[in-house]
């Protein structure tokens, strides 16, 4: 069972205050903590809620062949929950994962990021409409690409992840350049126009970190810091040095085999712990745990770390397209699915997933240590998490806040049923 453990989260200035800091100073030195605004209850969740809870995080740590996953519930009317389930790893006699057990952020890398870029045009070093063949002269075929199409994946760059997924899985070891996957990416064709299509691309967020740090003067970790990290008091978020394979209390990484064709099998566990981050760099490979990933999330959720323009350019969604509903959009640097703001991801071994609700506070994290069901995968299960906890029951003197969710916790689990891969027996939806 998933153990339960109530955290607590850092009390600080209140928001506008430490908002007006950021805005003189650049950085708090203190931490700002963006749950302050909605005034949360220092309580943990309902018991029976967490049952239900951690029922899910169980369920998903089988279904997705997982040693071991985190996950956390923060619910400012009623409490928190976080829980843990499983093993860091499969090795014999492995230790139980912690609630404060670090993992891969995948996808949720990309909010810093952009957060970065968002600052730098709060300060005036650059703008979102600005090409970014103007900063990245060296590679040709960039005409009429923005920064802001980098972070809002409508750039028209292809992914050169699913292409190189295979070799990834299979050799985690290897140190990419930038350059090979920058190479990789631009190679395939175009998924569209500039501007039209809204297409997932870590090519587009690696290309955006060059532009940066040519435009700056300075690398993706010292511009983290300054914009990110020292702000909101993130002292274990951290993109490990890309020739770095050992991760002592990350939780270990596993896929199962996948052929070149993306095939997989299912009869194979490829254990991907020691790994290079540079795979994922700026794109998918930090590192943290869930308060960090929650602290991230609610002020990219909420634009705490910009200015009020800045902010509502970020949240001026356009539609994903094609037959997706259209209460999924998408931000500059990540996803709108009904209420919720974030991202969910997939890296070598890891899956993840945050998202937050600006109006109510509601957000959900977690984490699963087996890649292969991928990014839709571990979006559902934060999906059932924050069916279940947008329902909590408020604390004495609050009331239950309208989070007005486009699904339900049967819905979001009947997914991750349906998109499990590699489930165990008994476990895979009945047939039609």
């Amino acid at each position: 069972m998933a153990e339960r453990l109530r955290s607590t989260r850092r009390r600080v200035l209140p928001a506008v205050v430490v908002l007006a800091a950021i805005a003189l100073t650049g950085c708090t030195g203190g931490g700002l903590d963006p749950a302050a605004q909605f005034d949360p209850v220092d309580a943990s969740l309902p018991d029976d809620l967490t049952t239900e809870l951690e029922a899910v995080l169980d369920q998903a740590v089988l279904l997705s062949g997982s040693s071991g996953g985190v996950a956390g519930v923060w619910a400012p009317w009623a409490g928190e929950w976080t829980g843990a389930s499983g093993t860091v790893d499969f090795t014999e006699g492995a230790p139980a994962v912690k609630t404060d057990t670090e993992f891969r952020m995948t996808a949720v890398t990309t909010e810093i990021t952009c957060t970065i870029l968002l600052r730098l045009v709060d300060s005036g070093e650059v703008a979102l409409d600005d090409e970014v063949a103007e900063y990245v002269d060296w590679i040709p075929g960039l005409d009429g690409i923005t920064l802001e199409q980098l972070c809002r994946h409508t750039s028209g760059l292809a992914d050169y992840y699913p292409s190189l997924r295979s070799h990834f899985v299979s050799n985690p070891e290897r140190n990419w350049p930038v350059n090979e996957l920058l190479s990789n990416g631009l190679a395939l064709s175009r998924t569209g126009p500039p501007g039209e299509q809204v297409r997932i691309s870590r090519t587009g967020i690696m290309l955006l970190t060059e532009a940066l740090e040519r435009r700056t003067g300075r690398s993706w970790s010292e511009l983290a810091e300054q914009y990110v990290f020292d702000p909101l008091g993130l002292e274990d978020t951290r993109l490990p040095a890309p020739e770095v394979m050992e991760h002592p209390g990350v939780l270990g990484g596993y896929s199962a085999g996948i052929a070149q064709t993306g095939a997989v099998d299912c009869a194979v566990v490829v254990d991907d712990s020691d790994q290079s981050s540079s795979s994922g760099g700026t794109a998918a490979g930090a590192v943290s745990n869930l308060e960090e990933t929650a602290r991230l999330n609610e002020a990219f959720a909420t634009g705490a770390l910009l200015s009020e323009a800045t902010a509502r350019a970020q949240w001026t969604v356009v539609p994903l397209g094609g037959t997706t509903p259209a209460w999924q959009s998408a931000g500059i640097g990540a996803q709108q699915y009904g209420p919720m703001r974030g991202a969910a991801g997939e890296s070598i071994g890891a899956l993840s997933a945050a998202f937050t609700d600006p109006d109510t506070g509601l957000t959900v994290v977690v984490a699963l240590n087996n890649s292969t069901s991928g990014a839709d995968f571990v979006r559902e299960v934060a999906f059932a998490l924050a069916s279940l906890g947008s329902k909590a029951t408020p604390a004495d003197g609050r009331e239950l806040p309208l989070v007005e969710l486009p699904w339900s916790v049967d819905q979001a689990t009947a997914k991750m049923l349906e998109l499990a891969k590699c489930p165990p027996p008994g476990e895979a939806p009945a047939a039609g």
